[in-house]
């Protein structure tokens, strides 16, 4: 990644209010990009987002993403020179619940950035961040690699799947020259400042504030668990590529960690409470009612080769940090600085 890059850069940004969105958007104001960020409010006063203050780093547009007319105004007016898509119902058990809900905002959402897209003059790059969950799941052992086949068993799986789809056929039918498009795909982040239901981590951390184990339905399911930051660096180089178009730019990228850092649900936990002490403990409960997978792999050999991206931290260095930014939360240190420090950290890793 090139920090030179992206000083003064017009960036839009769906999703600045979530977890990894925030994450990118301090990222980026780091680096000296000018960020329009667009998303729904954020779920809680203990996210990144508040955490961090983004809203006064970065220019804040709250809204829908699935109001059409609001979101071309907005792209509109930031005159973005580059689209990050992050905006998304991101959650697996939510979306049997919801499924109009995680349709209409993960495929038709998809939809309106695109063709807000198409009318912005002097755009270059877009990239639209879908999930690992986005293939069909064999569960054969075998990482999946970009060529591998799309589906999805449940209403998220098959909205990221749908949106792969719908970027590409907008990649072929409206942006064969410019912006250049690209779809990226990751494994499961972890990192400080997320507290979306249903996800271990947060789930981890509603347990220690209320002093109560947490309840793990699936403590042998494997993932291949990464930092927040690993990601993020990821889709930052694949947009200097996007931009660059010094040779055949990457359209679909998956970013994993290491076969090292594929551990079991129940391994994570372990290792969160310990490094937490004293309050945090969790314990399995059977609860078979809706289907989950027991094995998801990545195979981020591509993206290695064409990019030259790696990942920075382990497994045990990624909860570590997850640890110290909760923890500072918990404690009321700055958040802000432990977040700066942070991601000063990763990007200074080998």
């Amino acid at each position: 990644m090139n920090s030179g890059f992206w000083k003064d850069k017009r960036v839009f940004l769906t999703g600045h209010t979530g977890f990894k969105g925030g994450w990118l958007a301090i990222v980026l104001h780091r680096l000296g990009a000018q960020v329009t960020g667009y998303a729904l409010p954020p779920i809680s006063d203990q996210t990144i987002f508040a955490a961090s203050a983004i809203s006064r780093k970065i220019r804040n547009v709250i809204d829908d993403l699935r109001d059409l007319d609001a979101l071309k105004a907005a792209v509109r007016e930031a005159k973005p020179e580059i689209v990050f898509h992050l905006a998304a119902q991101s959650l697996v058990r939510r979306s049997y619940g919801n499924p109009v809900e995680t349709y209409a905002t993960n495929v038709m959402g998809t939809v309106n950035l695109l063709e807000a897209a198409r009318a912005c003059d002097g755009l270059r790059a877009v990239i639209v961040a879908t999930s690992d969950k986005c293939y069909e799941n064999r569960e054969t052992g075998q990482a999946y690699h970009e060529t591998d086949r799309l589906g999805g068993k449940d209403p998220y799986s098959s909205s990221k799947a749908a949106a792969e789809i719908v970027t590409a056929a907008y990649r072929s039918s409206f942006f064969p020259l410019s912006p250049a498009v690209a779809t990226v795909r990751a494994g499961n982040v972890i990192g400080g400042g997320d507290w979306c239901e249903d996800r271990l981590v947060p789930d981890l951390m509603r347990g220690v504030i209320n002093k109560a184990p947490t309840l793990i339905r699936n403590p042998a399911a494997v993932r291949p668990w990464q930092h927040v930051l690993e990601p993020i660096s990821g889709y930052l180089t694949v947009a200097e590529r996007l931009w660059a178009k010094d040779s055949e730019p990457p359209t679909t990228l998956n970013f994993g960690p290491d076969k090292e850092s594929e551990r079991t649900v129940g391994s994570l936990a372990d290792l969160f409470c310990r490094l937490w002490g004293k309050g945090a403990a969790w314990k399995h409960i059977d609860d078979s009612r809706l289907a989950e997978a027991q094995l998801l792999r990545l195979d981020s050999s591509m993206a290695r080769k064409v990019l030259g991206w790696n990942p920075r931290w382990n497994f045990e260095q990624a909860v570590e940090a997850t640890v110290e930014w909760y923890r500072a939360l918990v404690e009321r240190q700055d958040v802000d600085q432990t977040t700066e420090r942070q991601i000063e950290a990763y990007f200074s890793a080998s």
